[in-house]
């Protein structure tokens, strides 16, 4: 397995970054972490002519909590995010995904954005920001757009990222103290793909659930809103009689499709299963 030439240059500036990607467009791929990038080169299913190492771009790291917003560079490793205090805190619905991203030597290297950007159907990411109601913030040479996490999915590892654009950081409001959130998956292996996972985060109070939200991922395209069953437990006590009859909706929302381990029945039978699982942890 080995990579198909190209060209490499290591960008020492945003403004460059734009400059190579007008010049060479589609025949241009961005390299971060690289833990993805590097294996489809090596499986020869990505032949770019040029990489553009932005991984010294500082500019595009770190963690910043201000005035209620989480501020999460594109360049931030999924192992800065398990460790962090202020996401622990603030976001612990990431928190509790971390760990399940492949393993430790990859969540050292691989990032945040980088994961995003090639939102990959079975990634923890994508439907963690769908589920937090993420913005992100997209730059190009015209300037510098946000687009909703609901918005920016478009399908199997299509975004609505432009060729001349560059996903800079993530924007995530502090979620109220009475949130609560839970992230449940069910795969081969740790650290393998996700057959099925769900990123659930919703409003605790007198005994109910509220502002519900069930992002699935490992189950279409792109993450999925589960909104019918979102709205089967809104603002119901949260009994099991109701957790059950949410999960009964999920074929309303989800339509699997199958893989090499699972058919899409089988897909369907663990989504209902873990839907109980998470919406369980959040009355817990």
């Amino acid at each position: 397995m080995k990579a198909p030439p190209f060209a490499y240059a290591r960008a020492r500036s945003l403004a460059e970054v734009f400059d190579l990607l007008a010049r060479h467009g589609d025949g241009a791929k961005l390299l971060a972490g690289g833990q993805s990038l590097i294996a489809t080169l090596n499986m020869r299913l990505s032949a770019p002519q040029l990489l553009i190492d932005i991984s010294r771009l500082t500019e595009l790291s770190g963690i910043q909590v201000r005035d209620g917003m989480v501020r999460i560079g594109a360049l931030t490793t999924h192992a800065e995010i398990e460790r962090s205090a202020e996401i622990r805190k603030d976001l612990p619905l990431l928190a509790q995904a971390a760990p399940h991203i492949a393993h430790a030597a990859i969540r050292n290297v691989g990032t945040f954005g980088g994961s995003i950007a090639l939102a990959d159907p079975a990634a923890e990411w994508p439907a963690c920001c769908v589920a937090l109601d993420a913005q992100f913030v997209i730059a190009g040479k015209a300037g510098t757009r946000r687009v909703a996490a609901r918005d920016f999915f478009k399908g199997l590892y299509a975004t609505a990222l432009r060729p001349d654009e560059v996903l800079t950081q993530v924007e995530i409001e502090v979620p109220g103290p009475e949130y609560r959130s839970a992230f449940v998956e069910l795969a081969q292996r740790r650290g393998d793909y996700a057959i099925v996972g769900v990123a659930a985060h919703a409003k605790r109070a007198r005994g109910a659930l509220s502002d519900v939200r069930l992002a699935f991922l490992g189950i279409g395209a792109a993450p999925v809103l589960a909104r019918k069953a979102m709205a089967a437990i809104e603002g119901k006590p949260a009994s099991p009689e109701a957790i059950a009859a949410a999960a009964k909706t999920l074929a309303q929302d989800l339509d699997p499709t199958a893989d090499l381990y699972s058919s899409a029945a089988t897909k369907m039978h663990f989504a209902r299963a873990l839907t109980g699982r998470a919406l369980a942890a959040l009355i817990a």
